[in-house]
């Protein structure tokens, strides 16, 4: 479908596109002027949640709804701007009273409920570090992020705290403070906790916003690697500049707008564009506490008149199978304005369906964790090659490149021609750092280049292809991950004695998690074995993380030095080219 284009409307818009003509925004566009489209402190500060929240409580927005949380049960609570300043500031001034100081660690770990938005804001608020957890996340997980990040603050609920913390707690000598989102009164929750809700009615609702500089740390999102640990990628409260011009000129979003975006805050596309960007245009987020569901997606784009639908593939994937399957789906009789998908390669079918159902395309685009924020889009303007990541933001500059042995890079200038996209350095939402580890960090970067390790390629009309990854990470339902710690995980199961993962295409979610196991002597493969193992890692890791399926073998390929070539195993998975296997160790 490469050749395929869904024009824009010719006969002229019902509600004019933010950005009418791509080139010429691109043309006349500076990060020092979107910079003034914010209000930025008194004598040069920026902080993010004075942006998001309290620069509109004390205007014209105060009495607009800012979140409307719809609970499981379907019951709809509106928080106004005005609510949200007191909320947050009553969560700044406890972190105040407990001694929690600014550049200090305030983690998350729960779904999309009000507290988490409250607790989000108002750390930012207190000048204190925003660290997000997925709710789905395993024990392991958790532990490691709380342990790399230095977390002196967990804000999770009872369930999540007697399943996935409680049980590690001892491993976290620096986590002072574990507050409890609960019903429960403070001398019934469990030894070293405290009620969230206690905290928040003694403190006021009112505080001066901390006074940070737009280069302090302002949130910590942690990503995985091939090898080695998660990587805890620094941002800083400059981001929100790139977070409001994204969000206006990519997504659509303009003040008053009803914005759903479906991503769990657990990751950067939740926080980024399920609460800062949003906020800080003013527009009405809507935050839907259940899991997917297509009878309750389509219903809230119904009666909630969405107007910019923010989602994953992984999502639309299900929808349309669901349809396919028969499924009853209700009239929306006023379609979002825009509807865009992000986390991993949209196919054409996916931006064809949006066109069919909506009367417009689903409009994909391209970022990471350590972008920030969107750097690809198909604007609403723009013409869409269903495929196709889009071109690049105004703003930033983009290219492709192949690395050379000696460390420096060449650039692909013929169209058609694959490489490895790589970004100018210098945009506001960069990431300023991989935690404690600066090495790490330098070497995402050449020349002044940031290599994205996504290989893509250019076609003659500038519009950006997405290929593949230069690297063995996982992209299962827009979620990065590590195959090294899974791998850790099953080589702590007593009958295993080597692991290789890879992720296996899938239809619906892009890729699934799939180990290759070999066994220590003695142990046979079985059915009961692969359930035994498969629970293990589940207990572990969290079903997000861990594989959904596991292949016994006598081997695997590694190279000479012992490397396990996660490439070999996915090419007898794929059916591709093996590639070179000179360094191939001969099996034993």
């Amino acid at each position: 479908m490469d050749g395929l284009v869904l024009r824009k409307p010719r006969g002229g818009w019902t509600v004019p596109p933010t950005m009418p003509d791509y080139h010429e925004t691109r043309q006349g566009f500076s990060w020092a002027e979107a910079r003034r489209w914010l209000q930025g402190l008194p004598d040069g500060g920026l902080n993010i949640a004075h942006e998001a929240v309290d620069r509109h409580a004390q205007g014209a927005r105060r009495k607009q709804t800012a979140l409307r949380w719809i609970a499981k049960s379907g019951a709809v609570r509106d928080i106004t701007y005005g609510e949200l300043a007191a909320a947050t500031s009553r969560f700044a001034n406890a972190l105040r009273a407990l001694g929690v100081g600014r550049d200090e660690r305030v983690f998350t770990l729960l779904g999309r409920v009000p507290e988490l938005y409250v607790a989000a804001l108002g750390t930012l608020k207190n000048g204190s570090v925003f660290c997000p957890l997925f709710s789905a996340f395993g024990p392991d997980p958790v532990r490691t992020r709380l342990a790399l990040g230095d977390g002196r603050v967990l804000v999770t609920t009872d369930r999540l705290y007697h399943s996935k913390v409680a049980p590690i707690r001892p491993d976290l000598p620096q986590l002072r403070h574990v507050l409890l989102v609960s019903d429960r009164a403070e001398h019934e929750l469990p030894t070293g906790t405290r009620s969230l809700r206690t905290l928040l009615a003694a403190s006021g609702d009112r505080c001066a916003v901390a006074p940070t500089r737009p280069e302090e740390m302002a949130i910590l999102h942690f990503t995985s690697g091939t090898t080695g640990t998660p990587k805890g990628a620094i941002h800083v409260h400059e981001a929100v500049v790139a977070h409001r011009a994204t969000a206006h000129q990519a997504l659509d979003l303009r003040p008053g707008d009803v914005f759903w975006c479906t991503a769990d805050p657990g990751w950067v596309t939740g926080v980024s564009y399920g609460i800062v960007a949003p906020l800080v245009v003013g527009a009405t987020v809507i935050v839907d506490e259940e899991e997917f569901d297509a009878d309750r997606w389509f219903a809230i784009l119904r009666d909630q008149a969405v107007d910019v639908w923010y989602t994953a593939p992984t999502a639309i994937r299900m929808l349309m199978k669901w349809e396919a399957a028969g499924g009853p789906t209700p009239r929306v009789a006023r379609p979002p304005r825009l509807l865009a998908s992000v986390g991993e390669p949209l196919n054409p079918q996916g931006a064809l369906w949006g066109q069919d159902r909506f009367g417009s395309p689903i409009h994909d685009t391209w970022w990471q964790t350590e972008t920030g924020a969107i750097m690809i889009a198909n604007f609403r303007a723009m013409d869409v090659k269903p495929g196709s990541m889009g071109r690049p933001m105004p703003g930033v500059e983009a290219t492709v490149v192949c690395r050379r042995d000696d460390g420096g890079i060449d650039f692909v200038r013929e169209p058609g021609a694959e490489g490895e996209l790589a970004l100018r350095a210098g945009w506001p939402s960069m990431f300023r750092g991989y935690l404690g580890e600066p090495e790490r960090y330098r070497a995402c970067f050449r020349d002044g280049w940031y290599l994205t390790g996504d290989l893509v390629r250019y076609d003659g009309d500038g519009f950006v292809w997405f290929v593949g990854r230069t690297d063995d990470v996982i992209k299962s339902s827009g979620h990065l991950i590590g195959p090294f710690e899974v791998e850790n995980v099953l080589l702590d199961f007593p009958s295993v004695a080597e692991a290789g993962v890879i992720g296996r295409p899938d239809p619906i979610a892009g890729e699934i998690v799939k180990a290759f196991v070999t066994l220590k002597p003695g142990h046979a493969a079985s059915a009961e074995l692969e359930r035994q193992l498969l629970a293990h890692a589940r207990r572990r890791l969290g079903a997000a993380v861990a594989p959904r399926e596991i292949a016994f073998v006598t081997f695997l390929p590694k190279t000479r030095s012992g490397k396990i070539m996660r490439r070999l195993l996915k090419a007898g998975e794929t059916g591709s080219a093996a590639g070179d296997i000179s360094t191939l160790e001969p099996p034993s």
